[in-house]
C-alpha cells in the first residue's frame, strides 16, 4: 500500500473514531458485566477497579462464593481504601449446605445493598452475583431494583458465568470470556499471583 493510500484510509477512519467521540457526550455511571466461562472475568474486574483507584476513584467490593483463601486484589487495593465484603464460604459444592450459603449470601448482599445506594462510590464490584441469583440465594427483583436505583454516577461490574438474561439487558457494556484452553484442564496446579 502506498503512503498516500494508507495516510487516506487512516483519516477516513479517524474521521469515524471522532465522530462516535463526538456523538457520546452523555456521562453517567455504568452497567458492566463480565460473564462467560472463559477464565478472566474476576481479572478484568479488578484491573478496571485498579484503574479508578489509580486516578482517585472510591471503590468497594463484595465477593460472593470466594472462600478463606489468599487474595491479592484486596492485598493490593484494600490498603487504597477499598472496601471489601466477602461471602467467604468458598464453592457450593464445597458447603453442600444451601441453607448457611443462602444466610451467608444475604448477610453480603446487606453490604452490596448499602454500597449501591452510597453516592460516594464511584465503583461498585459484584463478584461472582450470576451464581448467587441463578442458584435463587438472592431475588433478581431485588438485584434488578437494586442495580437500576444506584446513584446516577455509580459504575457496576458484575461478574460470573451464565449472567441472567435480565441483567444483560440493562447492562451498558456486556463482554463474554469463552474458554479457548485453560491450564487447568492439562493438570497445572492453580497458582498464587496467577489464579487467585
Amino acid at each position: 500500500m502506498s503512503d498516500d493510500r494508507y495516510q487516506q484510509r487512516a483519516q477516513r477512519q479517524k474521521e469515524k473514531v471522532d465522530a462516535r467521540i463526538e456523538s457520546a457526550q452523555e456521562e453517567r455511571g455504568i452497567l458492566i458485566v463480565f460473564t462467560g466461562n472463559g477464565k478472566g472475568k474476576t481479572t478484568a474486574a479488578f484491573g478496571t477497579a485498579t484503574r479508578a483507584v489509580g486516578h482517585g476513584k472510591k471503590v468497594g467490593v463484595i465477593q460472593f462464593i470466594k472462600g478463606q483463601w489468599p487474595n491479592g486484589e484486596r492485598n493490593l487495593l484494600e490498603p487504597h481504601g477499598v472496601e471489601f465484603q466477602v461471602m467467604a464460604t468458598g464453592f457450593t459444592w464445597e458447603t453442600q449446605n444451601r441453607e448457611t450459603d443462602t444466610e451467608a449470601c444475604l448477610a453480603v448482599w446487606q453490604h452490596a445493598k448499602r454500597m449501591l445506594a452510597d453516592s460516594s462510590l464511584d465503583m461498585v464490584i459484584l463478584d461472582e452475583i450470576t451464581y448467587m441469583v441463578a442458584y435463587d440465594y438472592l431475588p433478581l427483583a431485588e438485584v434488578m431494583e437494586a442495580l437500576q436505583q444506584r446513584p446516577a454516577n455509580q459504575t457496576v461490574i458484575v461478574t460470573g458465568r451464565g449472567c441472567h438474561r435480565d441483567i444483560l439487558e440493562i447492562a451498558d457494556t456486556v463482554s463474554e470470556l469463552r474458554p479457548v484452553k485453560h491450564a487447568f484442564d492439562i493438570g497445572v496446579k492453580a497458582q498464587i499471583g496467577i489464579d487467585y
